[in-house]
């Protein structure tokens, strides 16, 4: 009898201990892919630039000199050189680059966030059999090229293009504008490309906005304004964040908008740095730049980010 007990329960307790190794088994194959994916094409080439961006400026290919080299006596030999970093701290070129890309990068959030905002709230407004054909006309322009709809929004801003044309026909202007080559050029043009990675976080979060909060809002004699402002806005609060993040980074070290909107003037990081890996061929500062465009911008988001998130959590368990 007492045996039969045992077996019973060595039985369940195998059972049980296999059927969680599943589970643990499962849960980390599902999550190493996505680690995995990161490592290989986000991690890796980091580490390789940070390494390069302590390694000494040569004349060859390539055109630096390895940081971490072995001696005819098998001894390792370790050499950093902080030329780069320190040329980006002194340097009024490069500090000026950093400020415009920051002044760019803000003027176009706020941009895509005031925008976004008001066209993701109409659509979630709207019955729902008309949400899914607005939203895809959000998306509809991504299935264009990236490049051809920069170079139509040159083709509307040039003195010769549509937006002058019609001005001037409309005996608006009586000289055409010079509406490219400018900061407002490329934060237009960043606004346009943009746009959607803020309108679908926002939609995404304002759907699931309850409307008896709402309701009752308006039943407690709040004006449609105030309600919208005191329980619309807060409650898409994380969905604001997320498409203030996915605009603002990309916008910081964006090249292909500011080379084809921006002028001369228009010095940036993305700029920056392909002028100095293609025309100058320092890869040690370009490296440095990009290095400290990371710790300066990325690292920071993503720690307020993380912290914010638990405090959601906490806020939900209590």
């Amino acid at each position: 009898m007492i045996r039969q007990i045992l077996d019973h329960f060595f039985e369940f307790f195998w059972g049980e201990l296999c059927y969680i190794g599943r589970k643990l088994r499962d849960k980390w194959l599902v999550i190493s892919i996505p680690y995995l994916w990161l490592a290989l094409f986000f991690l890796f080439p980091f580490l390789i630039i940070f390494k390069i961006s302590f390694s000494e400026l040569q004349i060859g290919i390539p055109p630096f000199r390895n940081v971490v080299e072995w001696t005819p006596d098998l001894l390792l030999k370790i050499r950093l050189h902080f030329e780069g970093y320190w040329t980006v701290f002194t340097d009024n070129f490069y500090i000026h680059a950093v400020f415009s890309s920051l002044k760019i990068a803000l003027f176009s959030t706020m941009g895509c966030l005031i925008i976004g905002y008001m066209i993701a709230y109409s659509i979630s407004r709207v019955k729902t059999s008309w949400r899914m054909p607005l939203l895809l006309m959000i998306a509809l322009p991504f299935w264009t090229s990236f490049l051809i709809r920069v170079y139509a929004w040159m083709a509307m801003l040039s003195s010769k293009g549509l937006i002058n044309n019609i001005l001037l026909k409309l005996h608006i202007i009586s000289n055409p504008l010079q509406l490219l080559d400018n900061d407002g050029a490329v934060c237009l043009g960043i606004i346009y490309c943009y746009l959607p990675f803020m309108v679908f976080p926002i939609y995404a979060s304002l759907i699931k906005i309850n409307d008896d909060f709402i309701e009752a809002a308006h039943d407690l004699g709040c004006t449609p304004w105030r309600a919208f402002w005191s329980i619309t806005v807060p409650l898409s609060k994380q969905g604001i964040i997320a498409g203030i993040i996915l605009v603002f980074l990309p916008s910081i070290g964006e090249f292909v908008i500011p080379e084809i909107l921006g002028g001369p003037e228009t010095v940036t990081i993305g700029r920056v740095l392909w002028w100095e890996f293609f025309n100058n061929r320092n890869w040690p500062l370009a490296s440095a730049v990009a290095v400290l465009m990371v710790f300066l911008f990325v690292v920071p988001i993503m720690i307020l980010r993380n912290r914010q998130l638990d405090a959601t959590e906490k806020a939900a368990q209590t």
